[in-house]
């Protein structure tokens, strides 16, 4: 019949067929490109490398010549490159890494040039970090590039010592000096790297003054900075650490507490601001917004401070505005894609995040990220779950969602964003379902604070390592605190505002890490509860 076909299908024939083309290549035979080096088949190289397609499937000149001069690139790599076109292995090692890598990006071949990346990053070490950031970054690694950041950062008392770091440009010094992710014990550390990095070099470097963020050092007879402030106001010194006791993190920022927008006793929603300082336990009114803003989402970014949707007490909002402490006035900004309220709210590598919420009609897993040099929003890669009232915070680079809801179930569930890969990956969970939680990090931590798990208004908080990928509880706040907002500022946690299961509360307590223990603040001056909180740092909220 003339419907009646067999298919016959050798699964092995590409397996099999391979390796006798590569025997055919050894011989010489029926190839058609070639130099004095090696030899290889036009359709092998075309159907395998991507450089190789473009240039014989395109008309190119080279398509057609028996001889093919290749010109930047190192004879072995290419050899060996062509050889895993025909066997698909390629040997790497510490020698061969650097020419392969750079051979494969000439000739596209993305797969063995994350295999070099992958080689590289497993054997970073305090003695070559710092190269091969440099060689990262010089071709387009982005991973590799993060991934010897980390360590250097993790691992910056090792390399501070290194050749290596002793021949780094001054541009390149102060960038790893200023990070506040550097992992020291005190800023004595630091600047003793500072003071062997000057010497190494010191009719060049001598006159080098640098001025960190947060932290100033000034070489040889300069006075510090913060040494100055802590001797010329003695009021702030219960505070004010110097830089040889002050724990580097970048979230520990410190500043002025507001509190934003939240809600009245009545439940209405407010556009008023005010703020705290934490060194005279001070609360005072500040600028109001020009819109009604409950459940908001708020983020500080470059000193300036973003209310960001919510609710006005009538329908969930997509407007954005944007409060400059110079000159104490709000403006509107882009609106989001999406209506939100009850979102997280994050700044990271000069653009904010924004996580979940509800638009209305259901809770949300979408983000979008913002960049105020362009006044843009744009929508990024999804959170693995739906996501209404979570916390929000940054950890060593990276976004971390934790808990919220569906509108169903209330989740212990974790996940983070690595704006390297541009995707979302879960952690371990928390050992307590929780929404409408605080979330903060300090000191490399992330902590997880109050919230409501289904039954219980929380006042019990946890502490995440992301070094062990473990949740840990410790000490619980006074008050049980849902739709609470949690920031870290001179070395301590603050949760400020809430519900507990009967009433907005207005009042405020702050963590000690180092003594495990919580004590109460002043009570908010304008607020009962419900409030968006970021800390602006201290030379720009005045």
């Amino acid at each position: 019949m003339a419907d009646d076909v067999v298919v016959f299908k050798r699964e092995d024939l590409p397996s099999t067929a391979f390796p006798v083309i590569a025997d055919i290549r050894r011989q010489g035979k029926l190839c058609d490109v070639g130099d004095q080096r090696f030899s290889a088949h036009r359709i092998i190289l075309a159907a395998s490398i991507p450089y190789f397609n473009a240039m014989f499937t395109h008309d190119m000149v080279e398509s057609k010549q028996g001889e093919i001069c290749m010109q930047g690139i190192d004879p072995s790599a290419l050899e060996s490159l062509v050889n895993f076109a025909y066997d698909g292995r390629l040997q790497i090692d510490a020698g061969s890494v650097q020419s392969l890598l750079i051979a494969a990006s000439f000739l596209h071949l993305q797969c063995v040039k994350e295999a070099c990346c992958d080689f590289l990053q497993n054997r970073l070490h305090p003695q070559n970090c710092l190269g091969v950031r440099s060689f990262a970054d010089q071709y387009m690694c982005t991973s590799l590039v993060e991934a010897a950041n980390k360590f250097i950062q993790n691992n910056f008392k090792q390399v501070s010592v290194t050749d290596e770091f002793m021949s780094l440009s001054k541009a390149e010094f102060v960038d790893i000096l200023s990070r506040d992710e550097l992992n020291v014990s005190n800023e004595e550390q630091v600047f003793e790297a500072a003071l062997s990095w000057v010497k190494k070099d010191l009719d060049n470097r001598k006159d080098i003054s640098l001025k960190f963020y947060k932290k100033y050092f000034v070489i040889e007879n300069y006075l510090l900075d913060e040494a100055r402030d802590y001797h010329l106001m003695p009021e702030r010194r219960p505070l004010l650490q110097t830089f040889k006791t002050k724990p580097r993190c970048c979230t520990d920022v410190p500043g002025m507490i507001y509190a934003v927008g939240g809600l009245t006793s009545s439940g209405e929603s407010l556009s008023t601001v005010e703020r705290y300082d934490p060194i005279v336990d001070r609360w005072k009114i500040a600028e109001a917004m020009s819109t009604m803003r409950s459940r908001v989402g708020v983020a500080v970014l470059e000193g300036k401070l973003y209310a960001i949707g919510g609710n006005d007490g009538a329908e969930r909002l997509n407007t954005v505005e944007v409060f400059e402490p110079e000159k104490k006035q709000w403006k509107k900004v882009a609106p989001m894609n999406c209506k939100r309220s009850a979102q997280g709210a994050a700044a990271l590598n000069g653009q904010l995040y924004v996580c979940g919420g509800y638009d209305g009609v259901s809770s949300l897993k979408s983000v979008e990220i913002y960049d105020p040099k362009t006044d843009v929003w744009a929508m990024i890669t999804d959170m693995q779950k739906l996501r209404s009232a979570a916390g929000v915070a940054v950890l060593q680079g990276e976004i971390y969602a934790c808990g919220g809801h569906d509108g169903l179930s209330i989740y212990d569930s974790v996940e983070l964003y690595n704006t390297a890969l541009g995707s979302w990956q879960s952690v371990a969970p928390m050992q307590s379902k929780r929404c409408r939680l605080g979330v903060a990090a300090l000191n490399g931590k992330l902590y997880a604070a109050g919230g409501y798990d289904g039954s219980v208004f929380l006042r019990t908080v946890e502490c995440y390592d992301p070094a062990e990928n473990k949740w840990k509880f410790v000490a619980s706040m006074a008050r049980k605190r849902s739709r609470v907002s949690l920031v870290a500022t001179y070395g301590r946690l603050y949760a400020i505002g809430g519900y507990d299961g009967i009433t907005n509360l207005n009042s405020v307590e702050y963590y000690d890490p180092s003594t495990d223990t919580w004590k109460f603040a002043k009570i908010m001056s304008a607020h009962e509860g419900g409030v968006g909180v970021g800390v602006i740092p201290i030379e720009e909220s005045v």
